[in-house]
């Protein structure tokens, strides 16, 4: 008997702590930092999709079901190749940040569900990025269109996951790998354009000293004729007899012949 009653204790007693664990896993729940919870009430009235639990201790009955969405922004990535303008296949890779509305999880829950990434973001993605890159030419987004390109397929993709409750936060094309020799062909273009643009940049530089020296040239002419027009003999002997007086003046020994100079300037002679 004793037994049999230690048996039926214990039988007892696993049945309760079974049922204790099970009502803490569903009845007594914690919604972590970054995340937000949505309640399903199996008996009365279904997902309360506008009723949003925060983050912290939360008791919920058995029979109900909390859904718990991470609400951080995150980071994906997708490798895909598409076709460009002219009909050659380019591997592109990009990266994007994403997370969902905080606000709108319920309606997430209800009409897409927590795989929402794979079900509708990176379809997006693929979708805005065949259909704009296909409106390009590879070496412009290889080169000079590539980010606008990358906002053209970011604004399309953040348009179209808007109204499944999904926020896209950035897009960014992280590379891009071409044919082997169009690539090639690209790279050669390019430097061929700089060389174009340094010899530009030489031939201007140059145009623009020949200016510079015929400027100066015809400054320095202009300015000779205006003197020589204003000069007359008087002007000149005045001013070589004001510097033979200027000379006569010094500390050095000379010997100065008033009158035997050509157009009867003086004559200074040195006695040394």
């Amino acid at each position: 008997m004793n037994q049999s009653k230690m048996m039926r204790v214990a039988i007892i007693g696993f049945i309760a702590l079974m049922g204790f664990l099970t009502l803490t896993n569903t009845t007594f729940l914690t919604v972590d930092p970054g995340q937000k919870g949505v309640l399903f009430k199996r008996f009365s009235g279904g997902l309360e999709k506008d009723k949003l639990f925060d983050q912290g201790f939360h008791v919920v009955a058995p029979w109900n079901k909390m859904y718990i969405y991470d609400v951080r922004i995150k980071e994906g990535s997708d490798r895909q190749e598409v076709l460009s303008k002219n009909g050659l296949n380019i591997a592109v890779e990009l990266s994007y940040l994403y997370n969902p509305e905080p606000s709108k999880i319920g309606y997430l829950h209800d009409e897409v569900g927590p795989d929402y990434l794979n079900r509708i973001l990176i379809p997006e993605v693929r979708s805005a990025t065949r259909e704009v890159i296909g409106k390009y030419l590879p070496e412009e987004l290889y080169s000079t269109q590539r980010e606008a390109i990358q906002d053209e397929i970011f604004q399309q993709t953040k348009d179209a996951v808007a109204s499944k409750h999904i926020h896209l936060d950035a897009i960014l094309i992280r590379e891009v790998e071409l044919p082997n020799t169009l690539e090639e062909a690209i790279e050669r273009k390019l430097r061929e354009e700089q060389a174009s643009l340094e010899y530009q940049f030489k031939l201007d530089r140059e145009r623009q000293e020949a200016e510079r020296k015929i400027i100066a040239a015809n400054a320095d002419a202009e300015a000779n004729r205006i003197i020589s027009s204003s000069l007359t003999d008087k002007i000149l002997k005045d001013k070589g007899i004001n510097a033979t007086l200027t000379l006569a003046q010094s500390s050095n020994a000379k010997v100065v012949v008033v009158g035997s100079g050509k157009d009867g300037l003086p004559l200074i002679l040195n006695n040394n």
